[in-house]
């Protein structure tokens, strides 16, 4: 089923979009990802820690639906708080408040505000070179769109690297919107290995959270095709060479096996 639909059931995808704009779904991260992929895992575990003590396995319910819900708990809990109480778009969190957002710069490109705390916000309005006292209070939401006229002006004034140059090393909470052929070069991530590249030269994430004494080991090999392993996986079931065979000439299986280059 569609990430979008899995996030309707739950009430989420009302609450994502922009003001003014229909609700739009992250991607299939909320859904598919962490409230189906991510919360059946967690399960898993909690399932396997609990079994060291009553030696029992158990069967582990895991609804995206459900799973989505619950990942999005904070928005449900925060509309009491004044935080998530008003309409799509225009909350703190939600691309309403002009302090959490994203903001285009000189060369067509992009930077991330999320100066929420006073401290940081202070850091943010010193490298806008904007002067606290001749703008609106920072929690008057009557007054954000007027602030957010003000930090779209001011950042469309520079390019993303003046800014970066800027805000590095502050505690502004300003960081340049980077591409997936960014990512590998910006020194956090190459600080932290953040990213790494299989045999075939094809980049993305290293496994995470980084356990210290045992952390996963990135598989290197390039991704498997379409039927790469098909014949394996019949094997593995029991299936003859013959009826291998006979499938794949009915069509049945696709068979993409990698030749070795000899």
């Amino acid at each position: 089923m569609p990430s979008r639909l899995l996030l309707s059931a739950p009430g989420l995808l009302s609450r994502l979009g922009r003001s003014g704009e229909k609700p739009y779904a992250p991607l299939n991260l909320l859904a598919a990802f962490a409230g189906g992929g991510l919360s059946c895992a967690l399960g898993v575990v909690l399932a396997l820690l609990e079994r060291t003590t009553s030696g029992k396995g158990q069967l582990i319910d895991a609804s995206m639906v459900e799973g989505a819900a619950y990942v999005g708990s904070f928005a449900w809990k925060s509309r009491g708080i004044g935080m998530w109480d008003r309409p799509r778009g225009e909350n703190m969190l939600d691309s309403g408040a002009p302090f959490y957002d994203t903001y285009q710069t000189a060369d067509g490109k992009h930077v991330a505000v999320g100066a929420i705390e006073p401290q940081f916000y202070t850091q943010l309005l010193k490298g806008l070179e904007l002067d606290a006292a001749a703008l609106p209070p920072q929690m008057s939401v009557s007054d954000w769109p007027e602030l957010r006229r003000i930090f779209t002006q001011s950042f469309a004034s520079k390019a993303q690297a003046e800014w970066s140059r800027v805000f590095d090393g502050t505690d502004a909470c300003v960081t340049p919107v980077l591409s997936f052929e960014e990512v590998s070069s910006h020194p956090h991530n190459q600080e932290r290995a953040s990213f790494v590249k299989d045999h075939s030269g094809e980049e993305s994430p290293r496994p995470a959270p980084v356990l210290s004494r045992t952390p996963a080991e990135p598989c290197l090999a390039p991704d498997p095709a379409i039927g790469g392993h098909t014949v394996e996986v019949l094997e593995e079931f029991g299936f003859t060479s013959a009826d291998i065979d006979q499938m794949l000439r009915a069509g049945v299986v696709e068979v993409n096996a990698v030749k070795a280059k000899l």
